[in-house]
């Protein structure tokens, strides 16, 4: 049992206070998606509300003057130049994560999750603290951008999922995998939805600052969670160096050492196909907050905060709807009714030009999120026990270069089809995730 230690644990001499404490990972993933979730939509509204501001452009406070203002070419600088500063912080994020999160989630199968769980933690922490620092003192907004490096170094919120689909994966049996990926990301959803609730409320009533600080507050809680409770979930946890190329090694070798061919070809079909799931997911995120503020939906702080909880609550019914269609339909068959739903959203959004079709787009997005868990429990069945670590940082890594194509293609995309139609990437979204849907089937 977990909560217990075990004789090999004794045999070691470990303290008992090492192990009196056992709590799960699912607390560490809630408060790292809450605190990141709360801080983005805030972020892009600061970029908006802050260009806006340089630029003497205050279009979106009043719904009337932003529905007549369709030409206005000061607003369509403040959505480029809001487009392009995501842009260039994902990127920035994603290219020293590329070389930190696959170094660290390897090195977890060794020294265990726990490591990677702490320093991934810190970084999100450090990210909060410039935010701040730059939301108080009205620095540049350039240093958004070298928030995001620090956290990169530390492993990102990229290294934290690794961690935690690891420390899954490391407890759970073959039969209920992927019930138990599909909670984890359930958690995600459900802090996504909370946070989102709750930001865009408080922004209306006390201004961008205060959410920045609770959202430090509970970065520093899940440090210390991580670092005193969480209960490690490598059998045999061994010391091992950080810094060498064997870490990396590991994670080729998943996908070019011989073994069955079939195994290896699945795994890098389903990497491909969750990479362009993830590519989908996050290149419409990214930009449905500025698809909002903007003509002709104009939405307030407070639409959004709905919005955004809107968006987070099919983590939530994906896994209701994943539990009941598991009784009658195999998990292929379940991520290819998630895929279609998911297509029929980004159409709706496409051409939605008042709130309730906005809002339907959303409602038909209620089983999208199936897939993901589906296709990481098949990745994780696939693999040994050993190679966990090396799997999930792969599938982060995967994960990261699909956010940075979804940045690269949605926030570049979007304000390039302003003048002729501003919904077309998400028709580029509901295209591509035709090729999931072709590979799975």
């Amino acid at each position: 049992m977990e909560g217990r230690a075990s004789p090999p644990d004794e045999a070691r001499g470990r303290p008992a206070a090492a192990v009196v404490c056992r709590g799960p990972v699912e607390p560490l993933i809630f408060l790292a998606n809450f605190a990141l979730v709360l801080q983005g939509p805030l972020t892009t509204q600061y970029l908006w509300h802050r260009f806006s501001a340089d630029l003497g452009y205050n279009g979106t406070r009043d719904r009337g003057s932003c529905s007549n203002h369709s030409a206005d070419p000061i607003m369509k600088e403040v959505e480029t130049l809001t487009s392009h500063w995501t842009l260039y912080m994902n990127l920035g994020g994603f290219l020293v994560g590329l070389f930190s999160f696959t170094l660290l989630g390897a090195w977890s199968d060794c020294v265990g999750r726990r490591p990677l769980l702490v320093l991934a933690s810190l970084g999100l922490l450090l990210q909060a603290l410039v935010s701040i620092f730059v939301v108080q003192l009205q620095l540049h907004v350039g240093y958004f951008v070298l928030g995001r490096i620090l956290c990169a170094l530390f492993g990102d919120f990229s290294g934290l999922l690794a961690a935690g689909f690891a420390s899954v994966a490391d407890v759970s049996s073959s039969r209920s995998r992927t019930m138990r990926m599909a909670l984890l990301e359930s958690c995600i959803g459900v802090a996504g939805m909370l946070a989102s609730l709750l930001g865009g409320h408080w922004l209306r009533a006390q201004g961008y600052a205060n959410p920045f600080w609770l959202a430090l507050a509970l970065l520093i809680a899940m440090t210390l969670y991580a670092a005193f409770c969480f209960g490690e979930t490598v059998k045999e946890p061994t010391p091992a160096r950080l810094f060498t190329l064997r870490h990396h090694r590991s994670i080729v070798r998943l996908y070019v050492t011989a073994a069955p061919e079939k195994s290896r070809r699945h795994l890098a079909l389903y990497s491909l196909a969750i990479f362009m799931v993830v590519t989908v997911h996050f290149g419409a995120q990214d930009i449905l907050t500025l698809y909002e503020l903007s003509k002709p939906l104009c939405w307030d702080s407070k639409l959004i905060g709905y919005g955004s909880a809107a968006q987070h609550l099919p983590y939530l019914t994906s896994l209701l709807g994943l539990r009941l269609l598991q009784h009658c339909l195999a998990d292929a068959w379940v991520a290819e009714i998630g895929l279609a739903f998911n297509i029929l959203g980004m159409v709706v959004f496409a051409f939605a030009t008042i709130t309730p079709l906005m809002f339907t787009g959303y409602g038909l997005l209620f089983l999208s999120l199936v897939t993901t868990p589906i296709i990481r429990a098949k990745l994780s069945k696939l693999v040994g026990e050993s190679e966990q670590g090396a799997l999930f940082s792969a599938v982060a890594c995967v994960n990261g270069l699909a956010m940075l194509m979804a940045s690269g293609i949605f926030n570049s995309l979007y304000p390039a089809t302003l003048n002729f139609m501003k919904g077309f990437p998400f028709l580029l979204g509901a295209g591509l995730l035709f090729i999931p849907a072709i590979l799975i089937g």
